[in-house]
């Protein structure tokens, strides 16, 4: 049954209770596991407070963001088939959607990192992003590499 008038309104995330922000809020939704908000909440205000020890002259909140932006794709490959070849076909990825591929490469890259508890791991791997290293950002630059050297197939991606 189609909507009434034909829109989907997107849901936004609520900013979290402490700095009142919507990247946040998202970054903890993303972080939590089986519906567990405030342990993921907890973690993520226990990383934020050692970030700022660890960094002068910058807010815990002011580090995160520059993480997530160095972390953030410009373009993206999706494998189109056409003619019984499958294409690799680079394309520009949204705001939203490229801020939700780097809290998931933060995230990830912080779950597989050797250490002791989920803090520090997320505190390494944030402060790596922010300084343009990581796992994160190499991802975000193999997704880079692989959209450039498939830009021949750019084409396909027009309908």
């Amino acid at each position: 049954m189609p909507r009434k008038d034909g829109r989907f309104k997107r849901k936004v995330a609520k900013p979290d209770p402490r700095f009142n922000d919507t990247h946040v809020g998202a970054f903890i939704n993303r972080m939590m596991v089986d519906g567990k908000k405030s342990t993921a909440e907890g973690l993520f205000y226990k990383t934020i407070g050692e970030l700022e020890t660890k960094v002068e002259g910058k807010t815990g909140v002011e580090i995160f963001r520059q993480a997530v932006k160095n972390a953030m794709p410009v373009v993206k490959v999706k494998a189109k088939r056409i003619g019984g070849a499958t294409y690799q076909v680079p394309s520009e990825v949204e705001p939203r959607v490229s801020e939700a591929f780097a809290h998931r490469w933060l995230i990830i890259a912080a779950r597989k990192r050797s250490g002791r508890s989920f803090v520090e791991k997320l505190g390494h791997e944030l402060l790596d992003a922010f300084n343009n290293k990581g796992k994160a950002v190499e991802t975000k630059e193999s997704t880079h590499k692989m959209a450039e050297a498939n830009k021949a197939y750019a084409h396909f991606g027009r309908n």
